[in-house]
Order: structure tokens, then sequence, then C-alpha cells
């Protein structure tokens, strides 16, 4: 019975603990804890881009560009990727209904998973060739995208195209 109230004494000290983390923690007026500060060395010209990474930012508590794992910026009026390639570790990427045509960006990324550009305005997809771990993606609702060689999607398990692709 003692062992199991101090296991639960623990662990509400360790859940109380943790809702402090953004805090900085002060013994005699020295500061012996200091969370890291928020990532925002990053240069990337299109506002709406930069907009939505400042929010995966702030609501992921990303201290390093390689933390970022997962962005989705869908619906968010992107017209230019540039800067993107800043974050090494994103594994799933959302850019659903922009407005986006280049993706030369994005062929730096080489840890993407999932990539999710339906209803843009894609034309060459030649630059996502080279993402080996590449497992999804989605291409659909992009009426002018020069449809893909066969072979170059052949390792991606899921590849959803525009109709006139098929």
């Amino acid at each position: 019975m003692l062992h199991h109230l101090f296991s639960s004494l623990v662990c509400l000290l360790l859940v109380l603990l943790s809702a402090c983390e953004s805090y900085d923690f002060t013994v005699n007026e020295k500061v012996v804890y200091s969370p890291r500060p928020l990532f925002t060395d990053f240069e990337v010209p299109d506002k709406a881009l930069r907009g939505c990474l400042e929010q995966a930012i702030a609501d992921g508590g990303i201290s390093a560009a390689s933390q970022l794992s997962t962005l989705n910026c869908s619906h968010g009026g992107i017209e230019d990727l540039d800067g993107i390639a800043s974050f090494p570790g994103i594994k799933l990427l959302s850019l659903s209904s922009n407005n986006i045509r280049n993706l030369v960006e994005i062929s730096a990324i080489t840890t993407l998973e999932e990539l999710y550009l339906d209803n843009n305005q894609v034309i060459d997809p030649v630059p996502l060739y080279q993402l080996g771990g590449l497992r999804t993606l989605d291409l659909s609702g992009n009426p002018g995208l020069q449809c893909p060689d066969k072979g170059g999607f052949a390792r991606v398990e899921t590849v959803i195209l525009p109709d006139h692709c098929h």
C-alpha cells in the first residue's frame, strides 16, 4: 500500500513538473533551468509558409530545425516553397489546396515519407523522384501535371494522380 502511494505521488509530481516545462526555475535568485528557445533561424520568403512554420514551431516547442517532423500547411495560400529544405527532419508534409507549382525545394527533404500536394498547380513531378523514403504521395487535383514516368515512383506504396494520368 505504501509503495502504491509513493508511486502515485511520484507520478503526480512528474505530471505537475512537465506542465511547467516552459518556465525558468530559480533557486536563490539563480536560474537552474531555462527551457530551450524556439527555433527562429530560418529564411522563408513566402509569408504564408513562414506563418505556418512559425505556428508549427510554437505548437511543437521546436528548438532545432531537425526536430520538426510533421508540417500541415493545407489551405494556406502558399505559392513558394523556398526555404522549406531548412527543416531536414520533416517526414509528413501536407501542402494540400495551395498554389504551389515548383517542387525543387522539396527534393532536398530526403526524410519525407508522406507528401500531400493535391489541389495545387504542380506541373513537373520529376524533383520528387529522388525521395527514396517516400511511401505516400498525393498529386491529385493538379490539372497541368505532366504525368510521371511509370518507374518514377516505383518505390512509393501509394500514389494518387490526377484523372488525366490514368
